[in-house]
C-alpha cells in the first residue's frame, strides 16, 4: 500500500459562501523557513549563494493595475538608503517591463529584479522594498508586489464549468516548481524541495500568518489556525512534507524567531 504523500482538508469560506478551500495541511503544518542569504542557493540553473539574489533573479510579475498602482506608490517613498538602484527606477524606463498584452514584471538591472540590492550594498543584498518595511516597522507583505510576499504560499482559483453552480475552488498550498511554468524545471535548486529550507520553530500557518490572513481572510485564517491548533493538541500528526526532516505542529505559541526573509 502506498502511503500518502500530502494532506489536504477542505474549509467552507465563512464570508463567501461559494468559494470553497482545500488546504495543503502537509505543508501548512511544516517547519518551512525562507533561508534567504543563510543558505538560499537562488533560482538560477546553477546553484549561485553567493550571487544573494534569492527568487529575485527574474523580476516579479504584476498580478493587475492595483498591485502596479501599489509598487509604484512604495517605490516613490523609497529612499537611497534603502534601494541601489534608485536612480535606475526614477529614470523615464520606469521600474517596470512589459512582457505580454496585459502582462508586466519588475525590470531588470543587471540580470535581476530592479529593486533587488546585491552583495556590498550598505544596507545589505536583498529586496529594497523589504529593507523599507524593516526600517519603518511595516511588514513587508505591506510594502512589496503580490507575488513577492506571497511567495512560498500559494492560492489557486479554479471554476468547476460542469458543475455550474457559481462555486469557486482555491487550492492553498505551496507556491512549487511548477508554479513557475515550464522555467522552474531549470532550477538548480527550490527551497520547497529543499530540506535545508525546513528549519522554522513554528509551523508555517504561524510563521506565514500576516500573509494568510491577506490571502484567505481573518475568518478563514482563524478557522484553519483553529482546527491545526486542535489537531495538535490531540496528537494528531500531519503527513510529513516530503522535504522536511522534522514537523513543528504545536498549538502553543512559541517566541517568533527574528525576520529571516529579506528578498
Amino acid at each position: 500500500m502506498t502511503a500518502p504523500v500530502r494532506e489536504w482538508v477542505t474549509f467552507q469560506d465563512p464570508k463567501r459562501k461559494k468559494h470553497i478551500w482545500h488546504v495543503d495541511v502537509t505543508f501548512l503544518a511544516s517547519n518551512y523557513l525562507c533561508i534567504f542569504g543563510q543558505g538560499c542557493q537562488g533560482v538560477l540553473t546553477e546553484k549561485s549563494p553567493e550571487m544573494a539574489q534569492g527568487c529575485c533573479s527574474y523580476g516579479a510579475h504584476s498580478s493587475g493595475a492595483k498591485d502596479r498602482a501599489h509598487v509604484n506608490k512604495v517605490a516613490a517613498k523609497l529612499t537611497p538608503d534603502d534601494w541601489q538602484f534608485l536612480k535606475k527606477g526614477r529614470t523615464k524606463k520606469g521600474i517596470w517591463a512589459k512582457v505580454g498584452k496585459d502582462d508586466y514584471r519588475t525590470r531588470l538591472v543587471d540580470d535581476a529584479c530592479i529593486f533587488l540590492n546585491r552583495p556590498g550594498f550598505a544596507a545589505g543584498p536583498g529586496c529594497a522594498f523589504h529593507t523599507f518595511g524593516m526600517r519603518n516597522g511595516i511588514h513587508h507583505s505591506d510594502v512589496k508586489p503580490e507575488v513577492c510576499w506571497q511567495v512560498p504560499l500559494r492560492n489557486i482559483e479554479e471554476f468547476d464549468e460542469d458543475a455550474n453552480d457559481g462555486k469557486v475552488h482555491h487550492r492553498l498550498t505551496e507556491f512549487a516548481r511548477h508554479g513557475w511554468g515550464e522555467g522552474g524545471d531549470e532550477f538548480a535548486w527550490w527551497c520547497t524541495e529543499a530540506p535545508e529550507a525546513f528549519v522554522g520553530t513554528e509551523p508555517v500557518y504561524r510563521s506565514l500568518e500576516p500573509e494568510l490572513r491577506k490571502m484567505a481572510g481573518d475568518a478563514l485564517y482563524d478557522d484553519i489556525a483553529a482546527y491545526l491548533d486542535a489537531r495538535a493538541a490531540a496528537g494528531i500528526a500531519p503527513v510529513r512534507h516530503p522535504a522536511a526532516t522534522n514537523v513543528v505542529f504545536s498549538p502553543t505559541r512559541t517566541k517568533r524567531a527574528p525576520q529571516r526573509k529579506t528578498a
